[in-house]
């Protein structure tokens, strides 16, 4: 089923529709709350909640790119599940070591103090990865949005490991420099 009407079967409330999201993103949205607990329970109901989130989020949003609104959608699940779980202590998986990475440059979410802060960062964050050579982009987006393993993102681009991390590294160095260019830091 294409996705204008899914969105628009979601639009006239057509609970049958959730099924068909499941099938054809589900496999999607728990590999990616799967990645970030690293528990197959957890990431399964972070799929439910996903879907019980986008039957209450449509209507009265429209997105334009259905598979980037859910996958948004159960990373903001499994972030939260994630949180929730180790809030007096740091866990080992590979979401937790990416998400310390990345939060040494874009502030948490306690620290920006208003919705407009937030696009104004989402905004910045999507124009500089426009300015990025294509592969250095998608191994930004693996590690960061995806939450990749240095090693999965190393074999999939024939690096080495210590290649992927420099590569990494400097990425957020060029991501820091731009944002405090704009006058987001």
């Amino acid at each position: 089923m294409h996705d204008e009407l899914i969105v628009k079967l979601l639009n006239q409330r057509d609970e049958k529709v959730l099924q068909t999201i499941k099938e054809q993103y589900g496999a999607l949205c728990y590999q990616i709350a799967y990645r970030m607990t690293g528990n197959h329970q957890e990431a399964e109901e972070c799929v439910n909640d996903m879907l019980l989130d986008v039957w209450n989020s449509i209507p009265p949003n429209c997105p334009n790119h259905l598979p980037a609104y859910l996958a948004a959608l159960v990373r903001r699940t499994a972030i939260n599940k994630y949180e929730k779980a180790h809030r007096l202590k740091r866990g080992g998986t590979q979401f937790s070591t990416a998400l310390d990475e990345i939060s040494e440059i874009i502030p948490a979410k306690e620290q920006v103090e208003s919705e407009i802060e937030q696009r104004e960062m989402t905004a910045a964050l999507t124009a500089w990865l426009q300015t990025l050579p294509p592969e250095s982009k998608r191994i930004f987006l693996q590690r960061y949005y995806m939450s990749d393993s240095v090693k999965a993102i190393a074999q999939k681009y024939d690096m080495s490991i210590g290649a992927v991390k420099m590569k990494l590294m400097r990425l957020r160095q060029q991501l820091k420099d731009y944002l405090e260019k704009e006058g987001l830091l």
